[in-house]
């Protein structure tokens, strides 16, 4: 027997064995009514006495961590080293599905009761959750070159390159590769350069969606037991990882330590110089969107900004000059941790542009 359960008042209390946390808390929660998990939870470890806040919050980390352990396969690490995506091979456990299940239930129950998880997603899941089209850019998370070529597809005039692209991919289908149509007799529709937006778009969604469609669907499943969809969906992605994950401790003077310059920018230049003096009097909540601007993630790696990762590997913050023009907003490249800083005229004229292209958000971005 490996957990038992109780009525407290309002509260449900789940009692559990430490070696066995994980399928435990699995079998109660998915047993448990969910409106009276909704009314409180409570948690007791077998052989100890605490039983209040504390223990819930760890009860909630200890699950936040066995959510992407390796050994249940459910989840895979992205190419920044620190976000996760739901794993296109989870089918090789058995019970993948009522895992991905559980794992959604996990979420919307803390995120219903107000605790944090300690796990960031990469930034297609958060769409994911609320709802919102995933494109070309987010394929930087799982395999940043092909990134850069959809890219390169997108910037460049295609018509007489010769590329034979058709609407269709090789995938990996169980252990074969299989030429997988993009669209109805896309095998045989030649990509141009009138219909390539359409192209990337539709290889984006194969890769990012259609290939983790099932797993998505379990966790969501579980998701809006908790969290229905017209809630959730009142947020973006940022906002989403935000009220998941919490609200990280920024160290702005080891970001500053950690910052490489190129395309002109010199570390005494003025420009570079208003800019840590901005940065040092912003709020932690602007240095976090101003972090997710640049990097795509909250998330300042263990050990701190000389551990940031880019797509390729270790890839420190960087800021690139960009030439003025007026009303000209930063803009950044998230696969290489770059922020294209102009170079702005005046102190308050680049503080502006800054705090206007945080709170425009992802509407600001490129690619490299």
């Amino acid at each position: 027997m490996f957990l038992c359960l109780a009525f407290q008042l309002s509260t449900l209390v789940i009692f559990l064995f430490p070696d066995s946390i994980f399928q435990s808390s699995c079998e109660v929660v998915s047993k448990a009514s969910y409106e009276k998990l909704k009314q409180g939870v409570a948690v007791r470890f077998h052989g100890e006495e605490g039983m209040g806040q504390g223990v819930v919050r760890e009860w909630f980390d200890i699950l936040s961590n066995e959510i992407i352990n390796p050994d249940y396969a459910l989840f895979t690490q992205s190419a920044d080293g620190t976000t996760f995506q739901p794993n296109s091979n989870s089918s090789v456990n058995p019970d993948h599905l009522n895992y991905f299940r559980f794992a959604g239930q996990i979420l919307g129950l803390a995120l219903y009761h107000r605790q944090l998880v300690n796990i960031y997603f990469t930034r297609s899941f958060y769409k994911h959750i609320l709802g919102i089209p995933v494109n070309y850019q987010d394929v930087a998370s799982i395999d940043p070159e092909y990134a850069k070529n959809l890219q390169w597809i997108l910037d460049n005039d295609i018509s007489d390159l010769g590329l034979e692209l058709m609407f269709s991919v090789e995938t990996d289908v169980f252990g074969a590769m299989e030429e997988v149509p993009l669209k109805p007799g896309g095998t045989s529709i030649l990509v141009s350069q009138e219909n390539k937006a359409e192209y990337v778009q539709l290889v984006t969604e194969l890769r990012m969606t259609r290939a983790i469609q099932p797993q998505i669907n379990a966790f969501l499943q579980g998701f809006h037991l908790f969290i229905p969809p017209s809630l959730i969906q009142l947020f973006d992605e940022y906002e989403l990882e935000l009220l998941l994950s919490g609200m990280p401790e920024i160290d702005v003077a080891d970001w500053k330590r950690n910052t490489e310059y190129t395309s002109g920018y010199e570390r005494e230049d003025p420009v570079i110089q208003w800019f840590w003096e901005i940065v040092e009097a912003l709020t932690q909540e602007e240095c976090v969107l101003l972090l997710q601007f640049v990097t795509g993630s909250s998330r300042v790696p263990h050990g701190g900004f000389a551990y940031l990762m880019g797509g390729s590997g270790l890839q420190k913050f960087t800021i690139a000059a960009v030439p003025y023009t007026s009303n000209l907003l930063p803009t950044s490249s998230t696969c290489i941790n770059m922020l294209k800083l102009p170079e702005y005229p005046s102190k308050e004229n680049l503080k502006d542009r800054i705090l206007v292209a945080l709170h425009c958000g992802s509407y600001g971005y490129t690619m490299a």
